[in-house]
């Protein structure tokens, strides 16, 4: 996959496991910085930033509700 995502900035929900995680990984290996956010910024979220980091991509671990309007508001 070619996506050419250098200076890109990606907020991926969901980020800590599965599809979220899968998203966050491709899009860092891609170019794009991306911000991890997960209901819980410790355990699999620290984990799958540090994984990104270890291959060569940036990452940054946001915790925060995006079923919650406030807590939305609040990453703006």
């Amino acid at each position: 996959m070619d996506l050419n995502l250098q200076d890109k900035v990606a907020v991926v929900t969901g980020a800590a496991r599965g599809i979220g995680r899968a998203i966050a990984e491709t899009l860092a290996a891609e170019g794009a910085r991306v911000a991890a956010v997960d209901r819980d910024a410790s355990g699999r979220l620290q984990e799958a930033v540090r994984g990104i980091a270890a291959a060569g991509g940036e990452a940054i671990a946001v915790a925060a509700d995006v079923g919650s309007e406030a807590a939305v508001e609040e990453l703006g």
